[in-house]
């Protein structure tokens, strides 16, 4: 099993969902990420996206657009996430990272030579959110070969005819983008997010993870109790954007993530 497959696996055997966080990568600098990135598990973070800096996030709201611009001016690059990667796999072998981000910063690095090293350095899942299926052949094949999960995203628009196309080739679990928009939008109502479920789940056995616009603790919980996953990102990152230091950002990030996993944990999945 990967390391993906296992966790799911050991989660619903517990009988709750995945809390799974977002954070980018180099986003304050470079060290104060790998201590966020480090941190995360024992806050209560059970699979990691780490997001790959591009400047042009076009998936993505404000939040994580400037911590992007943050992470450039910092000098990171694709090959430093891969070291943080690295360097994150030296004492934790059982959290799974996924990389989400863009299409560009891979083919610019080259294909080959990215899927060798994200295996080798411990990647488990890919979301590469501007590769449709239709261009499996340039990314996402070479990377399932290898091991390394591609995750689909699924949005309130994905329709009856479309959806068994995106889920044809899903590993790892499918990301449910709950609301219509860029990242950090406003919520989908539980009501919207539980007949979405019960759609994809007539589509894919796969753990159904759902994001975009959950905040806190409470929405952690009521999406808890409905999905294998919840997915938290840009609430995470404005702790980066509004801390006064390195030092606080780390703290502060650390800080929610213990509170979201408190909320996704007493949430009984129904």
């Amino acid at each position: 099993m990967s390391r993906l497959e296992q966790r799911f696996a050991e989660l619903k055997a517990e009988g709750r969902s995945a809390l799974v966080t977002f954070v980018t990568a180099g986003d304050p600098g470079y060290d104060a990420s790998l201590a966020i990135l480090k941190g995360l598990p024992a806050a209560g973070a059970d699979v990691i996206e780490l997001g790959m800096p591009f400047t042009d996030p076009m998936a993505d709201g404000v939040a994580i657009q400037l911590a992007t611009l943050r992470a450039l001016d910092a000098g990171q690059t694709l090959a430093k996430t891969l070291q943080m990667v690295r360097e994150f796999r030296v004492d934790n072998q059982t959290t799974p990272i996924v990389l989400m981000g863009y299409y560009n910063p891979i083919h610019r690095f080259g294909v080959e030579a990215f899927v060798a090293q994200a295996k080798e350095v411990g990647v488990d899942g890919l979301i590469i959110v501007d590769l449709p299926p239709e261009h499996d052949a340039e990314l996402a094949t070479p990377a399932q070969a290898a091991g390394i999960d591609f995750i689909r995203l699924t949005t309130p628009t994905t329709d009856d005819v479309r959806l068994p196309r995106v889920l044809e080739r899903s590993s790892g679990f499918v990301y449910y983008v709950s609301v219509a928009g860029v990242t950090g939008a406003g919520s989908a109502t539980t009501e919207h997010v539980s007949s979405a479920i019960e759609r994809l789940r007539r589509h894919t056995d796969l753990p159904i993870s759902v994001g975009f616009g959950i905040r806190t603790p409470e929405q952690a919980a009521a999406i808890a109790k409905l999905a294998d996953g919840v997915v938290v990102g840009s609430a995470l990152v404005d702790k980066i954007a509004n801390a006064k230091t390195a030092e606080q950002a780390v703290g502060d990030v650390l800080e929610l993530c213990s509170a979201l996993a408190q909320g996704v944990r007493g949430a009984r999945k129904a």
